[in-house]
């Protein structure tokens, strides 16, 4: 792929005793044919054997820290803090790309359209690297100016993000503890107008099991704090909102 400017590309992985999975998600990194990657990995103090998984290929890894955080959007905030690229995108560590070009069709995207802030696209949910059997499909849309408002939000995990953007309106709400990623996508693309861009194709496999998800008091905490990053933003969802973002999520399930 051919680049007047060379972008490089901040990737951040947080973790937590990772160990059955952050291998995975590394070698997912480190295998990417794009040559301008910053790989930082941000642990919170983990208890296993994950920092020794983290160390064995620290040649490949730009920047790593293990310290006790207060979550995981603090987590993701020090690893923004800690980034030098001009595109910052975020991988956790039970993650990987779904193919090993698709960084470099990432900042191709962001290449043929100047004017744009993010790029994202879609994602699988899978059980575990053994089956590899989806389980739930997120295939999103491009965006337009009703998105949240139909209840439509980028998928987090599949989400580039130009650091300026960050550096101009924030990074994440710490206080949140599972939406703190919806707050920040309805802060920058609805409440300030960056434009994202909508790759058409999928970006992450992503692991069942994360927090929004993982217990009936999750989704309850995730609805609440939903409600409440439209309030922080002086934005008011409309009656449609809360009854579109269910039949959204349900039909990942029934169209995987």
């Amino acid at each position: 792929m051919s680049r007047n400017l060379k972008s490089i590309v901040s990737i951040i992985t947080v973790c937590y005793n990772s160990e059955k999975t952050i291998g995975t998600t590394i070698q997912s990194v480190i295998s990417q044919d794009y040559p301008d990657i910053e790989y930082i990995i941000v642990d919170g103090k983990s208890t296993d054997n994950t920092m020794s998984i983290v160390d064995s290929y620290k040649e490949k890894i730009a920047k790593r820290t293990s310290e006790a955080d207060k979550g995981i959007y603090d987590a993701m905030n020090k690893g923004i803090k800690m980034a030098s690229g001009d595109i910052i995108g975020i991988l956790n560590s039970d993650d990987v790309f779904v193919s090993e070009s698709i960084i470099s069709e990432v900042v191709q995207a962001f290449e043929q359209n100047p004017d744009v802030a993010a790029v994202y696209g879609d994602i699988d949910y899978f059980k575990d690297e053994t089956t590899k059997k989806v389980l739930r499909t997120w295939v999103t849309k491009p965006y337009y100016p009703a998105f949240f408002d139909d209840g439509e939000v980028p998928p987090h995990p599949s989400l580039f993000v130009k650091k300026v953007v960050y550096d101009e309106i924030g990074v994440y709400y710490p206080d949140f503890k599972i939406s703190s990623d919806y707050e920040f996508m309805l802060r920058a693309f609805k409440a300030n107008n960056y434009k994202p861009f909508y790759l058409g194709k999928f970006i992450v496999n992503m692991r069942m099991g994360g927090e929004s998800t993982r217990s009936f008091s999750n989704v309850l905490i995730g609805n609440k704090e939903v409600r409440m990053a439209w309030k922080m933003n002086n934005l008011k969802p409309p009656f449609r909102f809360w009854f579109l973002r269910v039949v959204k999520k349900v039909l990942q399930y029934i169209k995987r």
